[in-house]
């Protein structure tokens, strides 16, 4: 396989076949050599994500803790006052990230007083000097540019899987529905941050089919999360097996490959990995996590913010100050 040494939007299932199915340790060298070529490979982004609006979703998300129709035993939050959501921004800045990210459990946004008190929260974290980024669920071309307008970053807006696994996953809205939100975030100005979840019952094609829908957007997303299933008691996925750590490292590497200029973030699934399962990711072309105050990823384990320090001390990582989008 040769090295990409730009970027394309025309990548072949084929192509992303002979990519993802190499040998583990020729695949992660690849995607190294390629993270150099487009990144600090010492650098990794630490972003803080605040769950300021929890649990009573009406989706069917299987995988979903905040799914009102699941018992899971998470308590159901109010929207979070602007005043505390800016003060825990601020403690995020001070502990090293450089990116803040608000999640409301909301199917779609609706032109309502809460969206108005999200638009000052993004007004007043983007004051902070920080990367702000939401994800509040399906979002309409003018709200996309109200956002834009009070200062957002990014928004959020994961695939999941294949259009294919999709219905198998969620019943309560469609994988096209996915691609039009981030249509109407790219018409906004908005970069944006669309990934997907690993261990949800899918196949190595189904996988590879949802990179393909990511790798030949017309516009690489510039932030690409790669979730691990964080198996919450109570929803239909609960008893699925831990995913295997080469599995994660195999997608981030062959995301590093695909989309050499974007962010890959090491998300969902690190409270379950050691320190050595989450340096080769690293090695692999993720350069960036997920930390929170309450050692929460919204409502499912991560690691604590010392141990995220002593892992970088030990492999010699600092977090990146502030991201450089590479223009496409």
């Amino acid at each position: 396989m040769n090295i990409p040494i730009s970027i394309r939007n025309d990548w072949t299932i084929a192509e992303i076949e002979s990519i993802y199915h190499q040998p583990l340790l020729e695949l992660v060298y690849q995607a190294a050599t390629v993270h150099r070529q487009f990144h600090q490979p010492g650098e990794v982004q630490v972003c803080t994500l605040l769950s300021v609006k929890t649990g009573g979703c009406p989706e069917d998300c299987s995988y979903c803790g905040q799914a009102a129709r699941y018992h899971t035993g998470i308590t159901v939050k109010a929207l979070m006052p602007k005043d505390e959501v800016v003060a825990i921004a601020q403690r995020a800045k001070d502990a090293g990230s450089s990116r803040f990210c608000m999640a409301a459990a909301w199917r779609e946004v609706r032109d309502n007083r809460d969206f108005e008190q999200i638009l000052e929260m993004v007004e007043g974290v983007n004051d902070l000097g920080l990367e702000v980024c939401c994800t509040l669920g399906m979002l309409s071309e003018s709200q996309a540019a109200r956002l834009q307008q009070a200062g957002l970053y990014a928004y959020n807006h994961n695939l999941d899987t294949s259009k294919e696994h999709y219905q198998e996953i969620i019943s309560t809205r469609t994988f096209d529905d996915r691609l039009s939100t981030l249509k109407n975030v790219r018409k906004a100005g908005i970069s944006v941050c669309s990934g997907g979840i690993i261990g949800l019952g899918e196949t190595h094609e189904d996988r590879i089919q949802m990179l393909h829908t990511l790798s030949t957007l017309p516009q690489h997303p510039e932030s690409v999360p790669v979730n691990a299933l964080a198996r919450v008691k109570g929803t239909p996925l609960a008893d699925l097996p831990k995913v295997d750590s080469w599995e994660m490292t195999r997608m981030i590497a062959t995301a590093r490959i695909l989309m050499p200029a974007s962010m890959v973030r090491l998300s969902a699934g690190r409270a379950e990995m050691s320190t050595e399962e989450q340096s080769w990711c690293f090695m692999a072309g993720a350069n960036s996590i997920f930390t929170s105050e309450s050692e929460e990823l919204l409502v499912t384990p991560n690691p604590r913010l010392d141990d995220d320090r002593k892992m970088f001390d030990l492999l010699g990582l600092k977090p990146m100050i502030k991201q450089e989008v590479v223009k496409q």
